[in-house]
């Protein structure tokens, strides 16, 4: 049991360091001047990548673990899931203070004109919410209420998803291989995945923006 527990701590701290790589070249890109004509669309281009590619994985623990039947694999989920939203972080911060230089009153009208930085908004809400509630502590004082919470991560991953997808505007190959990953997970949990995206959908708040999704959608069909 000790040296299961051992091989668990060398495996998170090796993976600490393995996700801590993309923010690391990052940086030394930036020291180095190497971000292009364009560094802050590099730095926002990403460290997004890296947020969506991130939440991925962490979905796709549970099939791999009931595929292959190991159960240490869900040990590292939660790991998986806060480095992708420290590259969220990352990407919203770039966004805030390079992009829009703090200027508030452009941040609110992106976010509630632009339909793509609404849907990352709301991605970035969410896994807030979920590195938040993260803790054991917070397990267990939100009790049954823990479990309902964690399925809004289906509902980022999506708006995750949609936001990169509406964000470039010619070359779809690797938001579309994104979109792909995920539609495979979802039905690889068919038996559930419904009632997981009704119990996500449920709120008034979320209806309305997929009632306005919708609008802007046929629009611009």
């Amino acid at each position: 049991m000790r040296v299961a527990n051992k091989n668990i701590v060398i495996g998170k701290l090796l993976l600490f360091l393995l996700c801590l790589v993309p923010a690391l070249l990052l940086l030394w890109d930036a020291l180095q001047q190497q971000l292009g004509a364009n560094p802050v669309e590099a730095l926002l281009h990403r460290s997004g990548d890296w947020s969506i590619r991130l939440l991925l994985i962490t979905l796709a623990i549970t099939p791999l673990r009931k595929l292959t039947a190991r159960g240490w694999l869900l040990r590292y989920r939660r790991m998986l899931g806060l480095f992708a939203f420290f590259y969220a972080l990352l990407h919203f911060t770039v966004y805030l203070w390079l992009d829009r230089g703090l200027s508030w009153m452009e941040i609110s009208v992106d976010i509630l004109e632009r339909p793509y930085i609404t849907l990352g908004f709301v991605a970035f809400l969410i896994l807030l919410a979920l590195a938040v509630t993260s803790t054991r502590g917070m397990m267990r004082r939100l009790g049954k209420h823990w479990s309902a919470l964690h399925q809004w991560v289906y509902a980022a991953g999506l708006f995750g998803v949609i936001h990169f997808l509406w964000l470039v505007k010619a070359d779809y190959r690797e938001p579309g291989l994104y979109m792909a990953i995920f539609i495979i997970l979802m039905l690889f949990r068919a038996g559930s995945f419904k009632k997981r995206l009704q119990r996500a959908f449920s709120s008034d708040a979320l209806r309305k923006l997929s009632s306005i999704l919708r609008c802007y959608t046929s629009e611009n069909a």
